[in-house]
């Protein structure tokens, strides 16, 4: 299961946003605190720090958590991420970069559910626990979500654990729904938020 701990046009979000691409490589997109891109793989080592977390991978799956065990099973990771990106470039799992620092803080994602006949596609994020508490999961999500409303999705879900009331709480920043509790996508429980094209619009500021 993804975490929420869980596809940039700048008219269709609350702070300001630009899809922009730049000499050091692709950006999907950057607010005034926050650029998201492809993760790289001089970034290994964040990647593996963050994924070799008990208390970050415990979100991320059905059943007993996978921790990442290596430096080469980072880079292997990254690959697929990039894999991914090229094969379909409306959605993917980028990395969250921190303006002000540089730092990477984690990881903001847009993917199709798991077992889905429909083509559900939902948006999920996981943070290194340094990064937790300033808002970047939220504003990376709103980026997120404007991004692919942009790109003609006509809704978007998020699925949690049961457990995870943080991940929630961003659910509902964001203007998601609470549909309750299911059992599809993954094994067992999960809690399920969803938010339309036409919900994301009249969420938006006028003027």
């Amino acid at each position: 299961m993804l975490s929420h701990d869980v596809r940039g046009v700048a008219d269709a979000m609350t702070e300001s946003v630009q899809d922009v691409a730049t000499g050091g490589g692709h950006v999907v997109f950057e607010t005034d605190r926050i650029r998201v891109r492809p993760w790289r793989t001089d970034e290994a080592d964040r990647l593996l720090d963050i994924l070799s977390r008990y208390d970050v991978a415990k979100w991320l799956c059905d059943g007993e958590p996978e921790l990442m065990k290596d430096r080469a099973e980072a880079v292997a990771r990254i690959e697929r991420y990039e894999n991914r990106r090229t094969e379909d470039p409306h959605t993917g799992i980028w990395a969250i970069e921190v303006k002000q620092t540089g730092v990477t803080a984690g990881t903001v994602l847009l993917v199709p559910l798991p077992n889905s006949d429909a083509g559900e596609i939902e948006i999920g994020w996981h943070l290194h626990p340094d990064s937790h508490g300033f808002g970047f999961a939220s504003e990376a999500a709103r980026g997120v979500l404007a991004r692919g409303f942009a790109d003609g999705l006509a809704e978007i879900f998020a699925v949690t654990h049961t457990t995870n009331g943080p991940s929630q709480a961003v659910c509902r920043r964001l203007g998601m729904s609470d549909l309750g509790v299911v059992e599809k996508w993954y094994e067992g429980e999960s809690q399920c938020f969803r938010i339309t094209r036409g919900e994301w619009g009249a969420s938006r500021p006028v003027g």
